[in-house]
């Protein structure tokens, strides 16, 4: 989801069309109160009354694609679904209703607190990491560009990325980005991108090097049974959890304290805060906590 990530915010191009014009379906009260519920029941993600109009826009797209007329009917549809048609349009449901902002290095505190990590206790030693929210992919490729300039091509670090949203993960595996994309310095450029040429001028390609040993999946938090593999020295968590109500937060991070080696490290966004969950995890810098 979630850097699913950063931001159910509307955009404004979004704003500009909410505003001024007639609706083109009927969206109620019960409409939205319904959209609230469902997305809370499938992605734990709480969304409040300042939403309603981010939430039309967002589900207006999937009536259009689906020929549906209203929103009660597309919600209707949606519940009745069985099978692999329900899976794929509960998974378009989840696209259209989360937002990935991110950049490359992105709270840059957290790579510069990585590289000393990796460079005490990982020197020549297996590492697992799991980025939990890989959005469309900057944030797994800087932790894979840290692990590289820490411990050098013969680090053996296996990188799980995961998210909800489908399309975003698609967008990370390409691994194709601007060649304007904020929080890259010329010295990465060069090192660990191609640059595209002719119809490709502009855009960048991660080099083959970097995406060794990065594991993308889909994942969604609110499943009890995360088949993830061995436990994870590492995990990166960012911004996710400020959409998540207290006791989604407290279910998310007992889940996540079962997949951590004990001692491993928990990186969370700058506006998340834990403290109180110190039987799972302590607080060991900004934004930074170890597991107990």
């Amino acid at each position: 989801m979630g850097s699913t990530s950063d931001g159910l915010g509307m955009t404004l191009l979004e704003m500009q069309r909410s505003e001024g014009s007639e609706q083109e379906f009927s969206f109620s009260r019960n409409d939205f109160d319904r959209v609230r519920k469902m997305i809370y029941a499938h992605a734990g993600i709480s969304l409040h009354d300042g939403k309603h109009a981010m939430v039309y826009s967002r589900l207006s797209r999937r009536l259009r694609e689906t020929g549906h007329r209203s929103f009660s009917d597309y919600l209707d549809a949606l519940d009745r679904s069985t099978g692999q048609a329900s899976e794929q349009e509960w998974q378009e449901f989840v696209n259209c209703l989360t937002t990935n902002l991110t950049s490359f290095f992105r709270e840059e505190h957290h790579f510069h607190a990585l590289a000393d990590e990796l460079k005490q206790h990982f020197q020549g030693k297996p590492l697992r990491i799991w980025c939990c929210a890989a959005s469309t992919g900057e944030e797994p490729y800087s932790i894979a560009m840290t692990c590289h300039e820490s411990l050098g091509n013969a680090g053996q670090v296996q990188l799980v990325c995961s998210d909800i949203d489908t399309n975003v993960l698609a967008t990370a595996r390409r691994g194709v980005y601007s060649a304007e994309s904020r929080g890259l310095s010329p010295e990465r450029l060069k090192r660990f991108f191609l640059r595209g040429t002719g119809a490709n001028s502009g855009r960048i390609r991660v080099k083959p090097e970097l995406t060794r040993g990065i594991d993308f999946r889909v994942v969604n938090l609110m499943h009890t049974q995360w088949q993830l593999g061995e436990p994870f020295h590492l995990v990166f968590c960012r911004n996710v959890m400020i959409y998540f109500d207290a006791p989604t937060q407290r279910k998310v991070l007992e889940r996540i304290h079962r997949v951590m080696q004990p001692h491993g490290l928990l990186f969370v966004g700058h506006s998340e805060n834990f403290t109180e969950s110190k039987d799972l995890f302590r607080l060991r810098g900004k934004t930074i906590y170890e597991r107990v």
